[in-house]
């Protein structure tokens, strides 16, 4: 078949899983002992839009806070205090129970040196972990499975799964790259057509060295992957293994998260899972949009992490949620924010260090010393990525980074 035909006529260039490269054959990812997998799972949670972070864990004992913000800032009376500064938005009640629990870990002004303020490419750097001068094509996590695959005849690039029908550029690496999936039935629905079926059966050595045969291997590749993790979920879901134990709202992330959890508890071997949440870019009339999905996240995320604890889980998942920047700390003449730098990183999960629910992990913001009415970062988001690395996932992480960043006191 012409390579035009062949892109024309593929379900799955519309599927979005003509971005996925390089997935093992189903016989190779049932093998024991190929790829030590560690027990430990990191759960991403990605706020796209850039999320308002000083109305998300709100610094209520500062006057210029409301100065600054008139109608924005929220009421100190209305403020789930997590100590005599700060405190979170009420929408994130059920986050701040699993605060009490001692489950979070807040950690403030993360950002990185000259910070650009263009969403794509504050998202780009945020993703591939790269300086504001760099523009990689490789994420931080695709360099994770190029890592941990190095050298290995049956590597298990599956280990990383994005909750979508698109592949975001973090899970991206140069020889090896996560899988997109956002229903495993319907994935392997698509690649089950009887057209997909014969491509997929070429033999490798009658593949021509190009890019027709990189887009065959693929194909063939994506086919016994999809078939894979179908069959895991499907075979948990028979013996009931798999079966969530509460009630996830219905929200797509709500939905998103319970995927995750079903995945996890099928036994699919995956060590990475990508989540996101759209509409956070509040120029306009932000107190209802964001107290919206701000509550919609922290519902989720409460099922989640209660769907963890109930099924065992709880100690070996590890949830991160970023956002590509902050917003400006004045408000805009719209009772929105414009785009802004520095912002705050939730880590949750039962195998973090213990010390009960006294989890702030640095100081408030300092808005006393702005950078162009921007907050000014302390943490370098490279540092969470490589004590994430090196202490949750066990891997190099000065490897995947490209050089060190020292890992922070919170794993």
């Amino acid at each position: 078949m012409r390579r035009r035909n062949f892109l024309k006529q593929s379900a799955l260039t519309t599927a979005g899983t003509m971005l996925i490269p390089h997935f093992l054959k189903a016989f190779e990812l049932n093998q024991l002992g190929a790829v030590p997998v560690s027990s430990k799972k990191l759960v991403i949670i990605q706020l796209s839009g850039g999320n308002d972070g000083l109305n998300t864990v709100v610094p209520f004992r500062n006057d210029i806070y409301y100065r600054e913000r008139p109608t924005l800032a929220i009421a100190r009376e209305k403020v789930l205090a997590v100590n005599d500064e700060i405190g979170l938005n009420p929408a994130l009640e059920s986050l701040k129970s699993l605060y009490d629990d001692g489950l979070v870990t807040i950690i403030n002004n993360v950002g990185y040196p000259n910070p650009d303020r263009s969403h794509f490419r504050s998202m780009d750097i945020w993703q591939t972990a790269s300086d504001a001068g760099q523009y990689w094509q490789t994420g931080w996590i695709g360099r994770y499975l190029d890592a941990n695959c190095a050298g290995s005849t049956s590597c298990q690039p599956h280990r990383a799964i994005e909750v979508d029908d698109t592949l975001s550029l973090a899970l991206k690496g140069a020889n090896v790259n996560g899988l997109a999936v956002l229903n495993p039935r319907k994935l392997v629905d698509q690649t089950r057509t009887a057209m997909t079926t014969e491509l997929a059966s070429v033999k490798p050595t009658q593949l021509p060295n190009d890019n027709v045969g990189y887009l065959y291997k693929t194909l063939a590749e994506t086919v016994s992957s999809a078939d894979y993790v179908y069959t895991k979920s499907k075979q948990s879901a028979t013996r009931a293994i798999h079966a969530t134990k509460g009630s996830y709202p219905a929200s797509e992330l709500g939905n998103r998260l319970k995927t995750v959890s079903e995945l996890i508890q099928s036994g699919v071997s995956t060590s990475v899972y990508y989540v996101s949440i759209a509409g956070f870019d509040t120029h306009i009339n932000q107190p209802g949009q964001q107290e919206r999905l701000l509550r919609q996240y922290a519902d989720a995320v409460k099922a989640f992490m209660d769907d963890m604890k109930a099924t065992d889980r709880q100690n070996d998942v590890l949830l991160m949620t970023f956002s590509e920047f902050g917003r400006r700390v004045k408000q805009n003449a719209s009772n929105g924010t414009d785009h802004g730098t520095a912002n705050n990183v939730f880590l949750i999960g039962g195998g973090l260090p213990t010390g009960g629910p006294n989890r702030v992990f640095n100081e408030a913001p300092n808005l006393t010393n702005l950078d162009e009415g921007d907050l000014k970062y302390t943490v370098d988001f490279r540092n969470i990525y490589a004590t994430l690395l090196r202490n949750w996932l066990k891997t190099d992480d000065v490897a995947i980074l490209g050089r060190q960043f020292e890992p922070l006191s919170i794993v």
